[in-house]
């Protein structure tokens, strides 16, 4: 439906806009977790809203007692799928700055990458479906569907406003529709485009070890008191063993287990350790026994020390025994598993690893479950049409092992399929140093989203 040809060439012609247009984006410092950047996060999304307005949608500001919520929606049409465009406008902090090759916001090109903090995470892959939509108005197409968004200010601390609104009466009405899109994760590999079925939740927390009063001088006190450093470290060494498994109590009673056709997929996947470890700077990989690196990554629940901290930093000795030490401590979920489950068990576990004179706090600080929809949609039918057009070559099933924790909130509050399509790659450098967006991805991602409308809009609904 529609003249795609038309919209093609259009794309080709407005390229160097489309680019201007994310720099513009990606120079506004709109990280959430930073108070002093509220106004940056207020300032991103008036541009994203302008942005919807003038790709000739409906829009709607929605205040919050955070960041706002941006909707917006084109006309609906009789008997056509419906599609929520869901994405985020928040940005993660840049630290540590001195890594960054050019300032991580003033988006620079370099070796056909965009170099900018919210390239690929989110600012760039949820621009491409704004500027998809964009491009039909520009040519005077209707779209074949209505198609909806939805853009929220703080994904990087945990989607709380946007939680809150989806349980508000009369959200679900005003949202739904048959399927919703997402992009904000990657390709399998460079070249070789991937739709993602399922998603990794993630239960988040942070642990404080009290022990004396104040600081003591070490040969004073050493061997008289309990080392709150020595406890966190005993502490957390005894979270995972030789085996790799996690050892809360109960931790594997709900996980789902793979299903043998998603193991032969995948072990079909052109994948190399050696390759995957020499990517990321190691001498070799490690986890869970039993299980490929892939299905490690994509499809087991993982514990991760994410922080650490006690005593004297800085240069030179100085001989204490510190009152505190702290971690911030996270695990990666599948399905079955849900945060509240793994935050009993935790506390289950710290119940039974006590020491002399140390009190232990659990600080629960976001969490999410996991999702995994059906591989074999005719949604996903359709994306792999539209991606095909514009990557020339067909997407592979993946999941993925990060997490959008709010998705599975949204499945669950819509009753719709999902369709998780990235356009980034994984050395993109996400929430690290050097971020970037392949320039070439970038305005393929813009053509697929074009196609998409197209190839949903003949789903049966």
């Amino acid at each position: 439906m529609g003249d795609l040809d038309v919209i093609d060439r259009y794309l080709q012609k407005t390229q160097p806009d489309h680019l201007e247009q994310l720099k513009e984006l990606l120079r506004i410092p709109s990280i959430s977790a930073v108070p002093q950047h509220s106004t940056d996060v207020q300032t991103a999304a008036r541009l994203v809203l302008d942005t919807l307005a003038k790709a000739g949608l409906q829009t709607e500001w929605i205040e919050t007692e955070g960041p706002p919520l941006l909707y917006a929606e084109s006309p609906p049409v009789p008997g056509k799928p419906v599609a929520l465009v869901y994405g985020h406008y928040d940005v993660q902090p840049a630290d540590p700055l001195d890594l960054w090759l050019s300032p991580p916001f003033e988006p620079t090109e370099r070796d056909g990458n965009l170099f900018a903090r919210g390239a690929t995470d989110d600012k760039g892959q949820m621009l491409t479906h704004v500027l998809s939509v964009s491009s039909w108005a520009a040519t005077g197409q209707p779209l074949p569907m209505q198609v909806k968004f939805l853009i929220e200010g703080e994904e990087e601390v945990g989607s709380q406003q946007l939680e809150s609104y989806l349980a508000k009466p009369g959200v679900a009405e005003k949202l739904a529709c048959d399927v919703i899109v997402i992009s904000d994760s990657s390709q399998y590999a460079e070249g070789q485009p991937a739709i993602t079925y399922g998603l990794r939740g993630i239960s988040y927390f942070e642990l404080l070890f009290e022990g004396p009063k104040q600081d003591l001088h070490s040969g004073s006190f050493g061997g008289a008191v309990t080392n709150p450093a020595i406890a966190l470290a005993r502490f957390l060494a005894a979270m995972v063993d030789d085996q790799g498994r996690i050892q809360l109590p109960g931790f594997y009673d709900s996980v789902r287990p793979l299903e043998l056709s998603e193991r032969e997929m995948w072990a079909g996947l052109d994948f190399s350790e050696d390759e995957f470890a020499k990517q990321l700077g190691v001498a070799g990989l490690s986890g869970e026994q039993g299980f490929s690196t892939l299905e490690r990554k994509w499809a087991r629940p993982t514990f991760d020390i994410n922080g650490l901290w006690s005593g004297y930093q800085g240069e030179g000795a100085k001989t204490i025994i510190p009152a505190k030490a702290g971690a911030k401590i996270s695990f990666r979920l599948v399905p079955d598993q849900t945060p509240a489950e793994v935050a009993r068990q935790l506390h289950e576990f710290v119940a039974q690893h006590q020491f002399p004179g140390i009190k232990i706090s659990v600080r629960d600080l976001q969490g999410g479950p996991g999702v995994v929809v059906n591989p074999h949609s005719p949604f996903i039918a359709a994306a792999q049409k539209a991606i095909e057009s514009s990557f020339d070559k067909q997407a592979v099933l993946i999941r993925e092992g990060g997490s959008i924790p709010i998705v599975a909130g949204m499945v669950d509050k819509l009753g719709a399929d999902v369709l998780l399509l990235g356009w980034g790659l994984n050395d993109d450098n996400a929430h690290s140093p050097n971020e970037k967006f392949r320039l070439a991805d970038f305005y393929r991602g813009i053509r697929a989203s074009s196609h998409l409308w197209s190839q949903l809009a003949e789903v049966p609904v």
